[in-house]
């Protein structure tokens, strides 16, 4: 198998470190305080495609995902939605009903949250504290006014702060930067951990007799979660470019500073934009989505996962209202082909089977070479072309189901139930009356089935149903 490392800027031959078989995967999740955007949720089905492409490879998998549960948004938004509340309590509110619906719109967009660990910020406060004090103790980090900072002038005397980005330092190596996000174009000393402001929740912290009740910072959370609970170095690292700077930058600096290991994690793998109409999403531009919005204008959400495998993950998708219409009719016509396996009998054609075994080969061949989502799903075209009417392997078209399913995620078998034996009896009556030049009732017939979402397709010897 082969991914494109941020770390190395190239396409490497990828290895487990260990020798246990179990690939250890770290994502990072959303931060729940609202509905997570389409383009964190594309992020998300790069990290699930990234994980079933790495069990198609032979290996096991051990996938963690976080919830950023404290930081300066949910902590803004609970105080907002919930003024009347303790701190902690609001903060504690919001976050787990945005826990439940993120949950539910990853499920939505085909993406197995079985196979994912979820760590919540809140649960690891003490392993922060920890690595915060060794910091500290260690001359990496110091003390301010308020809170506990990363020293990256002092970080840089034994290790090297910008190996994904190359970020420059600072022209003033004693600046620093107390926001959990922030879009500079030189690194500064950033927050590990920040002191009570009113009204804000807090843990308990002491350092050196020094009171720092308050809370940690952004980045010192994924640091602590991903080598909490998967060691360190990990494998692979997964998210947007966005997260690049200075993110994952400052995971990597806090991760091996001082006495620790010198690597975090052995692979970066990190996906490219998603662009509306063509430019960045932005509230401003008025072009920011969510899954509610796309299910609004009667899209499946699996639609939505189409629309995103159709581009590389190194390349930035285009969303649009057309390009979706174009994933939707993509994803139809695998599903009315999928539908067949209950109307025809199987013509147990091996050299059917064994061509469409070939492109599934291929499109197996695709997803190892660096997640080439595209071309896998060319592949799957074409094996579909491979099947008619009157000429159709059952045991080919369920292999294409099962790749489909198991590798992309699309959930076609279940999306292609049989119709009721009502319903097919109505189609054998409809059909017997059009022979009979019954146009009359076999038109009502049509109807009927059609105002039920079964839309009908006459050949010269029988009647094709599909689904709208």
């Amino acid at each position: 198998m082969k991914l494109f490392n941020t770390r190395t800027k190239q396409v490497d031959e990828f290895k487990p470190l260990d020798d246990s078989n179990v690939v250890r995967i770290y994502s990072c999740g959303p931060t729940v305080y609202n509905h997570a955007h389409i383009g964190n949720l594309s992020a998300y089905i790069v990290a699930d495609m990234l994980r079933r492409s790495v069990q198609l490879a032979g290996y096991e998998t051990r996938h963690v995902m976080n919830f950023t549960d404290v930081d300066d948004k949910t902590i803004r938004d609970s105080a907002r939605n919930y003024p009347d509340l303790d701190p902690a309590e609001a903060l504690t509110k919001l976050t787990r009903h945005y826990e439940t619906i993120f949950l539910c719109e990853m499920q939505e967009i085909g993406n197995d949250t079985e196979s994912l660990t979820f760590v919540r910020a809140t649960d690891s406060i003490e392993a922060m504290k920890t690595l915060i004090t060794n910091l500290v103790n260690q001359g990496v980090a110091y003390i301010a006014d308020d809170g506990v900072y990363f020293s990256i002038s002092k970080y840089q005397e034994s290790r090297r702060y910008g190996q994904l980005s190359h970020v420059e330092l600072a022209a003033d190596t004693k600046s620093r930067v107390n926001n959990d996000e922030y879009d500079k174009d030189s690194a500064q000393d950033f927050a590990l951990w920040k002191t009570q402001k009113p009204g804000e929740p807090a843990w308990s912290f002491t350092i050196d007799d020094v009171d720092l009740t308050g809370r940690p910072g952004w980045h010192i959370e994924c640091s602590v979660m991903s080598v909490g609970e998967l060691g360190q170095p990990f494998d692979i690292h997964t998210g947007g470019i966005d997260l690049i700077f200075p993110h994952h930058e400052n995971e990597i600096a806090q991760s091996t500073a001082g006495d620790q290991p010198e690597l975090y994690a052995n692979f970066f793998v990190h996906n490219e934009h998603l662009l509306v109409d063509g430019i960045k999403m932005a509230k401003s531009k008025r072009n920011f989505y969510t899954l509610v919005d796309v299910k609004e204008q009667h899209f499946d959400p699996l639609d939505f996962r189409m629309l995103i495998l159709q581009s590389h993950y190194q390349s930035a998708s285009n969303f649009s209202w057309d390009n979706l219409t174009a994933a939707q009719n993509r994803r139809r016509n695998w599903r009315n082909k999928a539908e067949l396996r209950w109307q025809i009998p199987d013509s147990s054609d091996d050299g059917q089977v064994e061509i469409v075994n070939n492109l599934l080969d291929q499109a197996k061949a695709a997803l190892l070479d660096n997640l080439d989502t595209p071309n896998a799903l060319k592949y799957i075209d074409e094996a579909f072309d491979q099947l008619s009417y009157d000429n159709l392997s059952h045991f080919a078209l369920d292999n294409i189901i099962n790749f489909i399913d198991d590798c992309l995620g699309l959930a076609i078998r279940i999306a292609t139930p049989n119709i009721s034996e009502t319903d097919r009896n109505d189609i054998q009556i409809r059909f017997e009356a059009k022979t009979n030049k019954d146009f009359e009732r076999a038109d009502q017939i049509r109807q009927s089935l059609s105002s039920n979402g079964i839309l009908l397709n006459d050949l010269s010897d029988h009647t094709i149903w599909n689904r709208q």
